[in-house]
């Protein structure tokens, strides 16, 4: 038997977020064919380690590895370019990893270094409305340096190719698959804290880190405007962003059905006690939660952004609205909440297209075959795997 390719990790973050969902999934789906080492531009943020499998062999060395944070230099980058040598692939991740992009670029030439792939998920606050001049700059400088560079979504392919100035023949889009729902497991959610689900009442849920760019006070706003007095807002996840949630729903009126229970492991698990989901986001690309929600036959209101309007159902389109366009998405949840059969017949649209077109494995066999050929590419052993 070959031995295991040597693959090298570098996050913005590690927490368990979408994209290093998809990471682990990926981690976790190459078994013994590799070893990984994960390096986290904030050191301490390193939530998703817990999902890796555990007959997965994967490092986190920690400050015994260069920092992926600091100023750029020669000799920040020198040593980042050093410590790639001893990997078969590098996979970097977002804006926080792009210093050892960097490295390779200016490294290259001077050591034997592993083919780089870079991806892309999306941006933070600062960035929703324009992105970062210095950054678009140091992205077209950089981005030379990699094998490929991996975007979810339509919209993020088009920023790369106009913004970044990258050609099409190295960008990959590959779109974010999940571990399909049975229909057992959607007839038999988990059970939810703080929820009783035969208290009557639309449960209305979302899945999302409670950060600013995911505006959930909006979601509240729109929850106490256009719900019924008996309906339920149920919030998964975890993040700085809850005590302005909790203020939200306090100012008015709505926190005694509004319930917060946290973060949850499998979140596809538990969204089969929502009637309908909501994504309330100031920027996404291609948002997993949305995909497990559709997986799981639920109709989705959501904010307009990123691929999500494609991603929907042509029955759910018309309850995808602008972010700025409140009044209409109160209308939109009104709507859905007053209307069972409408609510039926868009989920049973939605889980359709999520069963034909977001399914784990076909996403998977997708990296596999691009890390593999990347692999070759830089002189490694493909058929590892395969």
């Amino acid at each position: 038997m070959a031995p295991p390719v040597r693959i090298l990790h570098a996050h913005s973050t590690f927490t368990l977020g979408g994209k290093e969902a998809r990471a682990v999934q990926i981690m976790n789906s190459l078994g013994d064919a590799a070893t990984h080492v994960v390096l986290s531009a904030m050191p301490d943020a390193l939530g998703a380690r817990a999902a890796i499998g555990p007959a997965i062999q994967a490092e986190f060395p920690g400050e015994s590895a260069p920092a992926l944070y600091g100023k750029p230099s020669l000799g920040r980058y020198w040593r980042l370019a050093r410590y790639m040598q001893d990997f078969d692939l590098v996979l970097t991740y977002n804006w926080g990893a792009m210093d050892v992009v960097g490295a390779r670029r200016l490294y290259a030439g001077a050591l034997k270094l592993p083919p780089l792939i870079h991806h892309e998920d999306g941006f933070n606050q600062d960035e929703i409305v324009r992105q970062n001049p210095k950054r678009v700059w140091f992205r077209r400088l950089m981005l030379p340096a990699v094998d490929r560079l991996v975007v979810p979504s339509r919209r993020l392919e088009a920023i790369a190719r106009t913004i970044w100035k990258q050609p099409a023949a190295r960008i990959e889009r590959i779109a974010n698959g999940i571990r399909l729902p049975s229909d057992a497991e959607i007839a038999a959610p988990l059970p939810i804290a703080g929820l009783d689900r035969d208290a009557p009442g639309v449960v209305i849920g979302t899945v999302a880190g409670l950060r600013a760019i995911k505006n959930l006070p909006r979601l509240v706003r729109i929850f106490a405007a256009g719900a019924p007095g008996d309906a339920r807002l149920v919030i998964l996840g975890e993040g700085p962003e809850h005590g302005a949630i909790v203020d939200e729903a306090v100012r008015l009126g709505v926190a005694d059905r509004v319930i917060l229970p946290g973060f949850v492991r499998d979140p596809v698990r538990y969204l089969g006690a929502f009637d309908i989901f909501a994504l309330s986001s100031d920027s996404e690309q291609f948002p997993i939660s949305l995909v497990e929600a559709m997986a799981c036959g639920l109709p989705a209101l959501c904010t307009d952004v990123g691929d999500i309007a494609n991603m929907a159902a042509p029955e759910n389109r018309p309850f995808v609205r602008p972010p700025g366009d409140e009044t209409g998405l109160v209308a939109a949840l009104a709507i859905l909440c007053s209307d069972v059969e409408r609510r039926a017949s868009i989920g049973a649209a939605n889980r359709a297209i999520a069963l034909n077109e977001f399914a784990e494995d076909a996403m998977l066999a997708r990296y596999r075959t691009l890390y593999g050929a990347a692999i070759a590419r830089g002189g490694g052993r493909p058929a590892a795997l395969g």
